[in-house]
């Protein structure tokens, strides 16, 4: 009904529209001749991969079909269209041709709809057939799946269903190698209406095998051995049967080779088959690929997927190049290094070509996605670069034609990331979730074999945490963990009761549970039963934290205390151990201080793991701590050791401040919700209680301050290595100095980097 009354209204306010329209009193960019050419005008969905209510969307205007570039695209545009192509509403949009390029005109440009108009032509536009734009900028519509009522696909030509490529994979021929994961080389199989078919292999070209291997998440190919498959033919040939090679089982398929395609013309750049021209076989050919054979490929697994010691020279390469914030391996913020600090990039021009270069740079297939509007999350510090052009085919993002901007060209609301093709690895099979209230939570089940039989069994809950629950959130791409419980008696579980599993210590970046520490087939469990099995929580979205380091910098000081104002202090355990053996109240206590502004860039508020019922009342503070540990403070001596430390529980977690046009959530007055909202920050004044380092026991000297977010990795977070904040402390005293306060990866080799030696560094002693 209310769709009914929905598209009632439509239809009333585009009568209106129409009258207004007749008498003059409406008036649009676009020129008058369009209205003529309404009643002609028709639209389609087409591109890769794409489903039926999705795709780029051509336009069929003045007798020939073009596409609409995305300068200027909205959601109100896209409800526009989705309406004309008979689909109720839109639930999202596509840039920098998503579904690849279309050809022929691109009709309209800088197309700015309200949402209410009737056609597209009523929206603001530069005019039919204006354009400054390329096919790399075709806009594309993903539509809701649900038809207006009544609604006769008279103005829909779907793209013709024979001549589309979507589903393509790698089918081993050595059986050994089917068993084996990824998959590197194989005969090409294209998914053809209930079966796989293949492409003639005459004319075929490494460019072709490059498109191949990047879709198949590969950075590039490799000459396969045509000669061994070719014998494998004629043997096939012979015995129509199973055959066994000479060491190698061999397998073949009883049926004829059947070919769909038998010219392919790639430029290499592609990021998926269907970009390149194409040539299918008639349905009536005679004798398809007459002495050829099907296209065989080889692929290079990129070093985070390939045996033996690939791993070993990932970390030894020096990378110019990363991915940050992403739930899954091969998605993140794209992040570039110069001048030795990292960076972000703006996507402004942000395209396929340009993604794809940089997942090829790191070690992956071509690009899935080119992501725009900070999709994973915010960076910080500088944006190095802004409009990449790339052709598809350098070697780094470095190697592309790119600007260097300022603050005023880009904010990182504009940060550029990706989506890679990764190699399919099986990982997901290997574990399960069970008993939660929905997919994204469950307690986690590993696969077994025994005796050739498939079990289930559960994992010891002892020692496990948010980093072992990334993992397994990762592996069955569910994106981010929220929580890892070490007791889930409260869901129910399946007929699986055994503890197969024990010791399992994760640093969090793992693909797989298995490439995780643990204790082997030594099952060692203390508190045995189904009730103290591991659990996850998962999520799509997940806050992230940053430490503003300059305020650090700005505001340090020193401050000589009494003790008899430290009581509460001393409660709260932020005082040195030697407070314990001080002449209470007599005497003072000497204090690092400093402001502390935290933010949250993630895509999830920051929300305590506890809810209200868990949390500690504080008599002295008269306040409530929703985290006992929010925050580490650290004075290190150059050589890491130690030398004074405090901390800080949730003080009254809130959002103290927000970006513009962002409402605060969280306030703790009258025992109300803690937590960060996105967008927005708390900040811990420098003249709080425990906003400090006691530095009493310290001698003068040069140190590294160290502030570290969320230690424990208690909240979920999209991104724990910007946690870490890092300063040079200089103490003489009487006064101190911090310089180069600076946050990222503050525990890399660059940001160690970054720690210039100053006099009096070597000679850690100061005379006062």
């Amino acid at each position: 009904m209310k769709t009914e009354l929905l598209y009632k209204q439509w239809e009333i306010l585009g009568l209106l529209l129409s009258l207004l329209s007749a008498m003059g009193l409406s008036q649009h960019t676009t020129p008058s001749p369009q209205q003529q050419q309404r009643g002609k005008i028709r639209f389609r969905l087409a591109g890769y991969p794409r489903k039926h209510n999705e795709g780029r969307i051509e336009v069929f205007y003045n007798d020939e079909w073009g596409t609409i570039c995305d300068d200027d695209f909205s959601m109100e545009n896209a409800f526009v269209l989705c309406r004309h192509l008979g689909f109720v509403s839109a639930t999202g949009w596509a840039h920098s041709a998503k579904y690849g390029k279309g050809t022929g005109k691109i009709w309209l440009d800088n197309v700015q709809c309200s949402g209410s108009e009737k056609h597209i032509g009523d929206c603001k536009s530069r005019g039919w057939g204006n354009s400054d734009c390329t096919h790399d900028e075709d806009a594309g519509i993903i539509c809701k799946d649900e038809r207006l009522p009544g609604f006769v696909e008279s103005n829909v030509i779907e793209q013709v269903e024979e001549d589309r490529v979507e589903e393509i994979r790698l089918r081993p021929i050595v059986a050994s190698a089917k068993k084996r994961n990824p998959v590197t080389e194989g005969i090409v199989e294209i998914k053809y209406k209930d079966g796989w078919t293949h492409i003639c292999d005459i004319g075929w070209t490494p460019k072709n095998s490059q498109v191949i291997c990047g879709m198949m998440g590969f950075p590039m190919e490799r000459k396969a051995n045509k000669n061994f498959y070719k014998r494998i033919k004629k043997q096939a040939a012979k015995a129509k049967s199973k055959i066994i090679g000479s060491g190698n089982r061999l397998f073949t398929e009883r049926q004829e080779n059947t070919y769909r395609i038998h010219s392919v013309a790639c430029t290499g750049s592609e990021v998926h088959l269907s970009v390149c021209p194409l040539q299918f076989y008639k349905a009536n050919a005679t004798a398809p690929c007459e002495g050829g054979m099907p296209v065989v490929v080889s692929c290079v697994a990129g070093p985070q997927f390939a045996s033996g010691n690939g791993q070993k020279k990932k970390k030894a390469t020096s990378l110019r190049v990363r991915l940050k914030g992403g739930a899954k391996t091969g998605e993140g913020r794209v992040e570039v290094l110069k001048n030795n600090e990292w960076g972000t990039v703006c996507d402004d021009r942000w395209n396929l070509q340009a993604a794809s270069v940089v997942c090829r740079e790191l070690g992956f297939g071509s690009a899935k996605e080119a992501l725009t509007g900070a999709r994973m999350g915010q960076g910080m510090g500088p944006i190095h670069m802004n409009e990449v052009q790339c052709t598809g085919n350098e070697k780094s993002i470095w190697n592309c034609q790119y600007k260097n901007i300022t603050s005023e060209n880009c904010q990182h609301s504009e940060d550029a990331s990706i989506k890679c093709n990764i190699p399919y690895m099986g990982y997901e099979n290997s574990i399960r979730l069970s008993g939660g209230r929905t997919q994204y939570e469950g307690r986690v089940e590993v696969g077994t074999s025994s005796n050739g039989t498939h079990q289930w069994g559960l994992i010891c809950g002892e020692g496990w945490s948010t980093k072992e629950a990334m993992v397994v959130c990762r592996q069955l791409g569910l994106g981010y963990a929220n929580h890892g419980l070490q007791e889930t008696w409260y869901w129910d579980s399946s007929n699986t009761t055994e503890m197969v599993l024990s010791g399992v210590k994760c640093t969090g970046n793992e693909m797989s549970l298995s490439l995780c520490q643990h204790h082997g087939n030594n099952v060692n469990c203390k508190r045995t039963g189904s009730r103290f099995a591991a659990g996850v929580i998962c999520s799509e979205t997940a806050s992230d934290l940053i430490l503003n380091a300059p305020l650090v910098q700005q505001t340090a000081y020193i401050e000589d205390r009494p003790l008899h104002m430290l009581y509460c202090a001393a409660e709260e355990n932020c005082l040195s151990s030697s407070a314990a053996k001080a002449n209470w109240p007599y005497g003072h206590r000497r204090l690092l201080r400093f402001s502390g502004q935290i933010h949250n860039i993630g895509r999830a508020d920051f929300r305590p793991k506890l809810g209200r019922h868990s949390w500690v009342w504080h008599e002295c503070h008269r306040h409530y701590h929703s985290m006992d540990i929010f925050t580490y403070y650290d004075l290190l001596s150059l050589n890491g050791t130690k030398v004074a430390e405090g901390h800080k529980a949730s003080f009254c977690l809130e959002d103290t401040e927000c970006q513009e046009g962002i409402a605060k959530r969280y306030e703790c007055a009258n025992f109300g919700e803690q937590g960060i909202t996105v967008g927005c920050w708390d900040l811990y004044r420098h003249d709080i209680d425990c906003q400090w380092i006691d530095i009493s026991d310290v001698k003068p000297g040069n140190y590294i301050l160290q502030v570290v977010i969320n230690p424990h990795y208690e909240v979920a977070e999209s991104d724990f290595t910007n946690n870490a904040m890092k300063c040079n402390c200089k103490y003489d005293g009487h006064r101190v100095w911090l310089h180069n306060c600076h946050i990222g990866d503050a525990f890399s080799d660059e940001a160690e980097k970054r720690f210039e030696q100053y006099p009096g560094q070597l000679n850690n002693q100061i005379s006062s």
